[in-house]
C-alpha cells in the first residue's frame, strides 16, 4: 500500500480507502456485519490506514460495525473519517448543517464509533438554509475541542466549496482539507472546476463512486439490462439516480470498457476493476480513492490497484475516449488565452 498527502495538510492517507456505505444495510445487496468485520480486518491487515463511512449508512448500523471492528486495533494508526448533514431523526433538527445538528450528530457518531476523536469530518451537502458561518464555526470549535482533526466536503458545488474556504480564511477557522466527489471513467464532471480548484487551495479529492456503480467492473453486457438487486448496482438503481443503467449504458462507456479490457489484458493478472482504479490513483488532484466491497473477494481485487501503474500511452487512451464535453467558457479561454 502506497499513502498519499491529504491535499495540502500533513495527514498521510493510503492511496486506497475502505468505504462502508453497505455494511449493516437491511437489504439483499449490504455486507452481513460477520464479513464486514472481516473485510475491515483484511484491509487494515494489508496496509490500508483510511476507513470512510457516514452517520446516515444503514441509518448509523455502518458507524457501529467500524467501531466495533477497531476494538483493539492501534487507533492511531488508522484515519477514521465519517459525516454530517443528513436526516437523523424524526424531530425538525435532526438535519442540516445547523450547529445544534452538527454538534448532536457528532456526539452520536462518538458513541457509536466507539473512540474520542474524529479524524476527518465531511459537511455531507450544501444546506440552504443555515448560514455558512454557522456551519464553519461549529466545526471549527469541534477542531479546537479536540473532537475532529480535520474537516472536508461532499457534493457540495465548486462556488460553494471557494466561499467555504474564504469565509474559513477570512475567519482564521479549520479550512477544508478533502473533498468527497463523484469521480471516475465514466463520471469525469468534476474536472470542469472541481480540479484545478482544489489543486489551487490544497484539498485532496476523494472520489467516490470510482467504478461507476459496478458498471467498470466488465460484469455488464449492452444486450442485457440488469433488472434486479442481484445483478449488482445497475440492477436497482432508479434512473433518475447517480449510478443507474440509463446514465450508464451509452456508446461512450461501451468504448471505455472495451479500452479498460483491452489494458487489463495487456497488465496479466489485472483486472477491470484494477485499471479503472488505477487511472483514478495517475490523477494529479486525487489523494485517495474511497472504492466499496461487498466481499472479501471483491476486497482483494480492489486492493490490487495500489500496485497498477498504467503507462503514459494506456493513460492518453483513457483521456480520450472518456473526455467530457469542453464547452463554454472552456473552449473560448484555450482557443484565445496568451498564457497556459
Amino acid at each position: 500500500m502506497k499513502y498519499r498527502q491529504l491535499g495540502k495538510s500533513g495527514l498521510l492517507v493510503s492511496c486506497l480507502g475502505l468505504g462502508t456505505m453497505i455494511f449493516g444495510e437491511d437489504s439483499p445487496r449490504s455486507t452481513p456485519e460477520a464479513e464486514a468485520l472481516q473485510i475491515i480486518d483484511r484491509y487494515l491487515d494489508q496496509g490500508g490506514n483510511h476507513i470512510d463511512t457516514a452517520n446516515v449508512y444503514a441509518g448509523g448500523k455502518s458507524e457501529e460495525i467500524v467501531g466495533k471492528a477497531l476494538q483493539g486495533k492501534k487507533r492511531d494508526q488508522i484515519t477514521l473519517a465519517t459525516k454530517v448533514r443528513g436526516i437523523t431523526g424524526p424531530g425538525p433538527n435532526d438535519r442540516g448543517l445547523s450547529r445544534y445538528h452538527i454538534m448532536n450528530s457528532v456526539a452520536a457518531s462518538l458513541r457509536r464509533l466507539q473512540t474520542d476523536v474524529i479524524d476527518l469530518l465531511y459537511v455531507h451537502m450544501w444546506d440552504s438554509l443555515t448560514p455558512l458561518e454557522e456551519t464553519l464555526r461549529a466545526l471549527d470549535d469541534l477542531i479546537q475541542d479536540g473532537k475532529v482533526r480535520y474537516i472536508g466536503v461532499s457534493n457540495f458545488k465548486a462556488w460553494q466549496i471557494m466561499k467555504a474556504l474564504g469565509v474559513s480564511d477570512a475567519h482564521g477557522w479549520g479550512r477544508f482539507v478533502a473533498a468527497q466527489l463523484q469521480y471516475s471513467l465514466v463520471c469525469r464532471d468534476i474536472e470542469r472546476e472541481y480540479s484545478d480548484l482544489c489543486l489551487s487551495e490544497g484539498v485532496g479529492i476523494m472520489p467516490w463512486g470510482p467504478l461507476g456503480g459496478s458498471f467498470l467492473t466488465g460484469k455488464y453486457r449492452p444486450e442485457h439490462r440488469p433488472l434486479s438487486a442481484n445483478e449488482g448496482r445497475l440492477g436497482w438503481s432508479p434512473p433518475e439516480h447517480e449510478e443507474s443503467w440509463d446514465r450508464r449504458a451509452t456508446d461512450r462507456n461501451w468504448n471505455i470498457l472495451a479500452a479498460v479490457d483491452q489494458i487489463s489484458k495487456d497488465h496479466p493478472g489485472a483486472s477491470y476493476s484494477q485499471v479503472a482504479l488505477a487511472w483514478l490513483l495517475a490523477q494529479s488532484a486525487v489523494s485517495s480513492v474511497i472504492f466499496g466491497a461487498r466481499t472479501l473477494e471483491q476486497l482483494e481485487d480492489n486492493l490490487g490497484a495500489a500496485e497498477l501503474v498504467l503507462s503514459p500511452e494506456e493513460i492518453e487512451l483513457l483521456n480520450n475516449l472518456s473526455a467530457i464535453e469542453e464547452g463554454y467558457p472552456y473552449r473560448l479561454l484555450r482557443l484565445y488565452s496568451t498564457r497556459p
